[in-house]
C-alpha cells in the first residue's frame, strides 16, 4: 500500500545558520554540511566544522538512526546516520528526517528515497531558477512503501551488497589505472 512520508516521518529544517557557519574551535556543536556527505553514503565526521550554539535555543540534535535529505542542488538524496560521533546539528541545506514507527527500518527509507520512484517524483517537484530545491510539503507528500519488515531487512542488506561490491570494484579499476599510468612512465622516453 502506497501512502506519504509524512505519516511516518518527523520533517524538521536543518539548524538556521545565518549564511555560512561560524567557526568556533571551542565551539559546543558541529555542523554537518553538504560538502561533509557523499550520495553514497559517507559522512565525512572529522571534517565538520566546530561552531557554537546558542544554549537558550533548542537545537536538534542528530542520532543514530536519522536520515539526513540533501534538499538543495541538483542531486536531492538521503542518508540514513548509523552513527553520529560528535554532538551535530545539520545545516539549513537538510531536512531532518526521524521515523515514528516501528514497523519502518531507517535505512530502508534512505533506500526508497533514493530510488528511481521517489527520485522521478522529487525531479518533477523541484523548484527554482538558480538553485534546484525540495520543499518541506514536496517531501512529506512524497509516496512511500512501507513493506513487512522482513522484507525491508533483505532489501537493506541487498543494498549494502551492492555498495560493497561497488567499492571494490572501483578500487580494481583505479588500481589497473595505476598500473597503466606506471607502464606508461616506463615506455616514455621523457620520464624524468
Amino acid at each position: 500500500m502506497i501512502t506519504i512520508l509524512i505519516d511516518h516521518v518527523d520533517v524538521q529544517a536543518g539548524h538556521p545558520f545565518r549564511g555560512s557557519v561560524p567557526e568556533d574551535p571551542d565551539g559546543n556543536a558541529y555542523a554537518l554540511q553538504m560538502r561533509d556527505v557523499t550520495p553514497d553514503g559517507a559522512v565525512a565526521w572529522a571534517g565538520l566544522t566546530r561552531t557554537s550554539l546558542d544554549r537558550h535555543k533548542s537545537a536538534v540534535w542528530l542520532q543514530p538512526g536519522d536520515i539526513v535529505f540533501v534538499a538543495r542542488g541538483a542531486r536531492n538524496y538521503a542518508l540514513c546516520l548509523e552513527e553520529v560521533p560528535v554532538p551535530a546539528v545539520c545545516s539549513q541545506y537538510f531536512f531532518l528526517l526521524r521515523v515514528k514507527l516501528a514497523a519502518l527500518l531507517p535505512e530502508f527509507l534512505a533506500w526508497q528515497i533514493n530510488r528511481a520512484p521517489a527520485q522521478r517524483y522529487l525531479a518533477k517537484n523541484a523548484e527554482g531558477s538558480d538553485q534546484l530545491s525540495i520543499r518541506r510539503g514536496v517531501l512529506e507528500a512524497l509516496p512511500i512503501v512501507v513493506p513487512p519488515i522482513e522484507q525491508q531487512q533483505r532489501i537493506v542488506a541487498l543494498a549494502r551488497d551492492a555498495a560493497r561490491e561497488r567499492h571494490i570494484l572501483e578500487s580494481l579499476i583505479r588500481n589497473r589505472e595505476q598500473q597503466l599510468d606506471a607502464l606508461a612512465f616506463e615506455l616514455h622516453p621523457l620520464n624524468p
